[in-house]
């Protein structure tokens, strides 16, 4: 999937104009992005479409025109598109209440390396995370992290040619597993493929 370069992006009066449509757009695509993973886990995957939005949201937010600045939020966001054969996804650990998620947070260390997706005939794909920074100590884990699912040649030919993808977390505090993933998010996720 191609990277977002500075003349993919609109100026902030261009932006203001498609706003509204562009993020109806984005938000249509967004749903399906996201897979839950029980109650309290979910992945939401990135596209260039996403990031794309990401980008002219902060630019607009902190009304970014400057070249370098640009730059400097290109960089962040676009190791997030996927390269055409690996999923990038953020994972989040989600409890509305403050006091669970905290409580959680301190027996969920290492929930990351216990999540995998499995495509249908193969071994499961255990993700590459927070390869920016760690984000988990011996205390407690991350509410976030950032995901790379890498998958192999055989693997994206056999989506392609209709194989299942489903997904689960085995970790001893918490254990949920989606079989298979619904039809809209594959769909999606077949697309970032090349």
């Amino acid at each position: 999937m191609k990277k977002l370069t500075r003349e993919d992006l609109y100026s902030l009066e261009k932006y203001s104009e498609i706003r509204n449509d562009f993020r109806s757009k984005v938000m249509a695509h967004k749903k399906n992005r996201h897979l839950g993973i029980g109650p309290n886990a979910t992945l939401y995957f990135e596209d260039r479409l996403v990031m794309h939005y990401q980008i002219q949201e902060i630019m607009r937010a902190e009304k970014i025109f400057e070249i370098e600045a640009i730059n400097e939020e290109l960089e962040a966001y676009n190791p997030l598109i996927p390269d055409g054969n690996n999923w990038k996804a953020t994972f989040m650990i989600e409890f509305t209440d403050e006091e669970k998620r905290r409580v959680a947070l301190t027996k969920l260390t290492g929930i990351e390396s216990k999540l995998w997706l499995k495509v249908d005939g193969f071994n499961e794909i255990v993700p590459i995370a927070d390869e920016d920074l760690e984000r988990e100590n011996d205390v407690k884990t991350s509410a976030v992290h950032f995901l790379r699912f890498q998958l192999s040649d055989e693997m994206v030919e056999a989506l392609k040619l209709g194989s299942q993808l489903s997904a689960g977390i085995e970790h001893p505090n918490y254990s949920h597993i989606v079989n298979p993933i619904p039809e809209n998010i594959l769909k999606s996720l077949i697309l970032d493929l090349d």
